[in-house]
């Protein structure tokens, strides 16, 4: 009898049940029995002991949905490790339920605050499996992650709604992507939707480069421009700045976020009409698309072979077309970020996008 635990943290909810799906069909179909326990709202479930069995009822007709049926939350890993309100140790917490319950293992979905801290667990001495869901594509180790995919989807489609009014109405638009630190969903969904310009963090941007790009496409005819910009997007001029410098420039930032800053910038210079669009959490939502369907199962079915064989201590990765297993130190505190010398930006450029450099 192996007695297994499961939790989903993190911010998005993309291709989770898929994920779980994968696992527990993989090892009800073996000849080992299991017991699946999952806890409740991602750590928090598995500090305060807030669980469930869950049967092959749990699990049916679930590949569809979007979200989790384990629920999620963020418990950062920058303060796990602190005493909670009551004086409780988290870290201790969670060691005392995995033995209490006596698991063989934890399978756990997650990015990387969550990887973080299913590391810190490894190093704690509990058998750890995990699974590699973000939107931002942005874990190391990996070539995707599940929810990816889907993301791209509906942000793609967001860009692709936005061409009709811009085109109409002869304006600048920006879109505003998720993607937290990093600029994969960005260039994707940019890239897809026939965004003119793109803005990601990886790739400091000069306001005039893309005033100079409008401008350009103005000259040609062109009644309009779409830019995609990143959340975590940045001026060359901010770039530059010591975080000190930089986080003092942020106590008395005047703008929601950078879209606006760069639209006010843009209808200051060139007296254009710019509006703005933020899709925000419709990112991390509905029904995963295909692909993810496939891709989560796949990496889900991986991750119940290595309990099978009880193999701990690995992320499920997907690297050059293939599911691998990743030892999990290695992932845990590193970021996946968009090289700006890829083939990628390289081709984009050649398209004619401009990214502000």
């Amino acid at each position: 009898m192996k007695r297994i635990g499961m939790l989903t943290s993190g911010g998005d909810c993309q291709a989770l049940n898929a994920a779980m799906r994968g696992v527990v069909k993989t090892l009800a179909n073996s000849k080992e029995e299991v017991e699946i326990y999952g806890f409740l709202d991602g750590y928090r479930g598995l500090i305060y002991s807030n669980f469930r069995m869950l049967t092959d009822k749990d699990f049916s007709g679930i590949l569809t949905k979007g979200g989790t049926i384990l629920g999620t939350s963020r418990t950062p890993f920058k303060t796990i490790q602190d005493p909670d309100p009551n004086g409780l140790n988290k870290v201790e917490a969670m060691k005392q339920n995995y033995y209490k319950l006596q698991l063989d293992c934890l399978v756990i979905l997650g990015g990387n605050g969550t990887h973080k801290t299913a590391n810190l667990l490894r190093k704690e001495g509990l058998n750890i499996v995990t699974l590699p869901k973000t939107i931002d594509n942005d874990l190391w180790g990996t070539d995707m992650t599940f929810g990816f995919q889907s993301a791209v989807d509906i942000a793609t489609d967001a860009i692709d709604c936005i061409h009709t009014t811009a085109a109409s109405h002869g304006r600048v638009f920006i879109v505003e992507v998720m993607g937290h630190k990093v600029g994969w969903l960005t260039l994707n969904a940019g890239m897809a939707g026939g965004a003119d310009i793109i803005l990601l963090p990886e790739i400091p941007y000069d306001i005039d480069k893309v005033i100079e790009k409008i401008e350009d496409r103005d000259k040609k005819g062109c009644r309009f421009t779409i830019i995609a910009v990143a959340e975590g997007a940045i001026s060359k001029e901010d770039a530059a700045l010591t975080k000190k410098d930089y986080k003092k420039k942020m106590e008395k930032y005047p703008f929601p976020s950078v879209s606006y800053e760069v639209a006010a910038q843009i209808q200051e210079k060139t007296g254009r009409e710019v509006r703005v669009t933020v899709p925000g959490h419709m990112q991390r939502g509905g029904s995963p698309c295909p692909y993810d369907r496939v891709f989560a199962s796949r990496l889900g079915s991986e991750a119940g072979k290595l309990i099978l064989d009880n193999q701990y201590g690995f992320m499920v990765g997907y690297k050059n077309r293939e599911i691998v297993r990743v030892p999990l130190e290695d992932v845990a505190g590193k970021l996946k970020t968009v090289d700006p010398d890829a083939t990628i930006v390289q081709e984009a450029k050649l398209l004619g996008i401009c990214f502000g450099d």
